[in-house]
């Protein structure tokens, strides 16, 4: 209880009247305060020597759930400053106060107007404070009090994550948890048994159990097996009031279902079976099923089947979706040599549960027999595939091979052959339909088709419909009837060619089968042995080598040679033919490299691309389309008739003198025209002025045509040297001196001609195109020397 003073306000009595009902019984509290001190519920006793406040009250109780008719009294407030005339109001403010509290403002009476819910809200904080009515002035200050709501047992328990689906293996032990189950209830808990639940079944018993405090579920029986039943639904109960009479309860359902175990092993459901199977089966294929069976399920129930005894006939397998053996044909039956098999077959689970070892081996097994079925067979070949062999060229009817077939049957009829002669390849042979004895029917070419590939078949006079098939290789062995003959027949030789250099490999090539060892030979024609150029060598490996005999060769003078060559075969006979082989002069690095074999342009020895001329020529057309442009120009360009605004006719002129003619001596030189030779003569050069006459240069044609050449050219050498006026006009200057001796000797280029260099001039073939005839020049020179 808090106790509040104000100054200068005399003690007051309070008193605190409340109701509290539990369990149907109303309880009054009154409090009673002297002066100087205050009497606590608990009886306390506090002794002050000064007077703190008038007035003050406990906590105030509520039941929820009031379904009265009147408003619910709650308390009085009372203060010793009402002397009961009225004067004294009391004030109630705070949560829900004018709502669900009021107060009587003469008497103090606190009332509550609506039915609470603890479980919505358990308590309210308020204000109450007494004023003077006439004044309005309060009497003692506000003072803080609590209103809780008291709790009744109002809700069930209730289950949050029901209903439960669990799952607990089959054959598992007594006890065993299976699951806890928590029930919550919406009751105060720390108030009386409201909120105290118990556990318990109403439905599973007995194979079920649960603790009562904690809601723990288990096994209650041993050994539940789940072929018997898997599916179990428990109702669980959950009561407040400790399970009291007169509790609210709540209820769930646990459906749990067994999880299977490997407790059972497999089981044929007969100990003898019979399976019949045609001779006529295709091995691989499958022939038959069976089963065992097995009451577990998934993974507890996989077989393996195996046969136990057997030669190796027949194969069994398992069937993972249907849990089945199959069971395969590895052998072809043949009912003439054995009709029947006896087979054991066994089936063994794949996972084992030591646990449950106890009950036995898991596995069984059966006997299965096999009924061979007698069926007529097509004719069967002594070979699934025949070879054979056959020379080409062979004569029309030449028989290559034979094929035999027989009737597997026990009645052993006569069989006939056939060949369809429906591929290109089939229709080279025929097949004689008593004996099989196969034949060409046209002469064979190894070179075209090397290798037949043809079908017989054979039926049973008795029953045509039987057909079988056989495939038949036939392989055309090579005779010697081509001749071999030369593959590159195109040479080349460089111009700077040496004697005994190899210029060209020659290969033959042969239609005819070279794979044992076949040996080649060359050599020239006998009108070719004496060849100057070039001469023939064997080189032992079916290749043979052209080699040159002389040294440099010309384009100018001969750009393409002709060397007719002979090549024979070792076979039996042997076969040869003759090819020319084209030799070609070419202009070459000095490596060897092919340059040029023709005569070329200027630009395309100068090693112009494609791309170059192609920019040369354009920047032609822009130069001559630029002149043309400028002439047209030059001519559009025309000076103006009226050079002023005159009148026209002020400015006509008139040209009519037509000169002097023959007679006017006066304009120019007659005498040139006359005589042009003597013009000539008369030229002086207009630089320098001649001091000497020049001589007579002309000679009567009869005298030039009987003089020595040698003559005729000092002759005119002679006149040069005398006539000043022509060229050249330099002087003669004589440089002779060179110095005293030098220790490293005369640097003048004329000493060095005859000796040899050390320059290297293999640099020039990186210069360009433009360098490649001065670098062939210092090449040649060096190969001489080196020579």
């Amino acid at each position: 209880m808090r106790i509040t003073s104000s100054s200068g306000i005399c003690p007051v009595l309070v008193c605190l009247c409340f109701v509290q009902r539990c369990y149907g019984t109303t309880h009054h509290n009154s409090l009673k305060v002297t002066r100087n001190q205050t009497k606590h519920i608990e009886g306390e006793t506090e002794v002050h020597h000064r007077p703190k406040r008038g007035w003050v009250w406990n906590q105030f109780f509520v039941l929820e759930e009031h379904i009265g008719s009147e408003p619910q009294y709650v308390g009085k407030l009372h203060s010793n400053s009402d002397k009961g005339d009225g004067s004294v109001k009391y004030i109630l403010t705070g949560e829900g106060a004018g709502t669900i509290f009021i107060i009587h403002d003469t008497t103090g009476d606190i009332h509550a107007t609506k039915s609470l819910d603890r479980e919505q809200k358990s308590h309210y904080v308020l204000h109450a404070q007494a004023i003077d009515r006439r004044t309005n002035k309060p009497l003692e200050p506000k003072s803080e009090f609590i209103i809780k709501v008291q709790d009744i047992n109002d809700n069930a328990p209730e289950f949050p994550d029901g209903p439960y689906v669990v799952t607990v293996p089959e054959m598992s032990d007594i006890g065993t948890s299976v699951i806890q189950v928590t029930a919550t209830d919406g009751d105060d808990p720390t108030y009386g048994n409201s909120a105290r639940v118990v556990y318990s079944i109403l439905q599973g018993q007995p194979y079920f159990s649960v603790d009562p405090k904690t809601g723990v579920i288990r096994t209650a029986l041993p050994n539940m097996d789940r072929e018997a039943r898997e599916h179990y639904s428990v109702v669980v109960q959950a009561k407040d009031m400790a399970g009291q009479v007169g509790g609210l309860s709540g209820t769930t359902t646990v459906n749990v279902t067994l999880i299977d175990v490997n407790d059972n092993p497999p089981r044929f459901p007969q100990k003898h079976y019979q399976l019949f199977v045609p001779e006529s089966s295709q091995v691989g294929s499958a022939v038959g099923k069976i089963k065992a069976i097995d009451a577990d399920i998934g993974l507890n129930a996989d077989i393996r089947y195996s046969i136990v005894n057997g030669d190796g006939v027949f194969s069994i397998s398992t069937d993972k979706e249907t849990r089945e053996g199959i069971l395969y044909l590895k052998k072809p039956l043949n009912y003439e040599k054995k009709k029947l098999y006896s087979l054991n077959i066994e089936g063994v689970n794949t996972h084992l549960d030591s646990r449950f070892s106890h009950l036995g081996p898991f596995k069984d097994s059966t006997m299965l027999k096999v009924i061979v079925g007698d069926v007529d067979e097509a004719p069967l070949f002594t070979k699934p595939f025949y070879e054979m062999e056959v020379y080409e060229n062979a004569d029309i009817g030449t028989i290559v091979g034979m094929v035999t077939a027989h009737d597997p049957d026990s009645s052993s009829s006569l069989v006939r052959y056939f060949m369809e002669n429906n591929s290109h390849e089939e229709k080279n042979f025929e097949i004689d339909s008593k004996n099989g004895a196969i034949m060409t029917t046209k002469r064979l070419d190894r070179e075209e088709i090397p290798w037949y590939n043809i079908t017989v078949s054979a039926s049973e006079i008795d029953n045509p419909t039987l057909v079988s098939y056989v495939s038949i290789g036939i392989k055309v062995l090579d005779v010697n009837d081509n001749p071999p003959y030369i593959e590159n027949k195109d040479a080349v030789v460089c111009e700077n060619g040496r004697p005994g250099q190899i210029i060209h490999t020659i290969t033959v090539m042969d239609k005819d089968d070279t794979a044992n060892g076949q040996q080649f030979y060359f050599y020239v024609e006998e009108s070719q042995e004496q060849n100057p150029n070039f001469t023939l060598r064997n080189n032992e490996d079916n290749t043979a080598s052209i080699l040159t005999r002389r040294r440099k060769f010309s384009r100018t003078s001969q750009d393409i040679y002709y060397l007719p060559i002979v090549v024979a075969d070792g076979g039996s006979p042997s076969l040869s033919s003759t090819s020319t082989l084209t030799i070609r002069v070419c202009a070459c690095e000095r490596d060897g490299r092919v340059r040029t074999c023709h005569a070329e342009a200027f630009l395309s020895s100068a090693g112009l691309s494609t791309g170059a001329l192609i920019a040369i020529l354009l920047c032609v057309v822009i130069l001559l389309a630029i002149v043309v442009l400028f002439i047209t120009l030059r001519r559009g360009k025309k000076e103006p008739l009226i050079i002023s605004e005159e009148d026209v006719r002020e400015n006509v002129v008139t040209y009519d003198d037509e000169g002097g003619g023959e007679e006017d001596t006066e304009a120019f030189d007659i005498s040139a025209l006359r005589n042009p030779s003597a013009a000539e003569d008369l030229k002086y050069r207009r630089d320098v002025r001649p001091e000497v006459l020049s001589t007579q240069r002309h000679q009567d044609q009869s005298s030039v045509e009987t003089i020595n050449v040698q003559e005729f050219l000092n002759q005119k050498l002679a006149e040069a040297d005398r006539d000043p006026s022509v060229p050249p006009y330099d002087s003669l200057q004589t440089y002779a001196y060179e110095g005293q001796r030098s220790e490293e000797g005369s640097i003048s280029s004329l000493d060095s001609l005859g000796t040899p260099s050390d320059q290297d001039y293999t640099f020039l073939d990186d210069w360009g195109p433009e360098f490649k005839k001065l670098a062939e020049l210092y090449g040649e020179k060096e190969s001489e020397r080196t020579n």
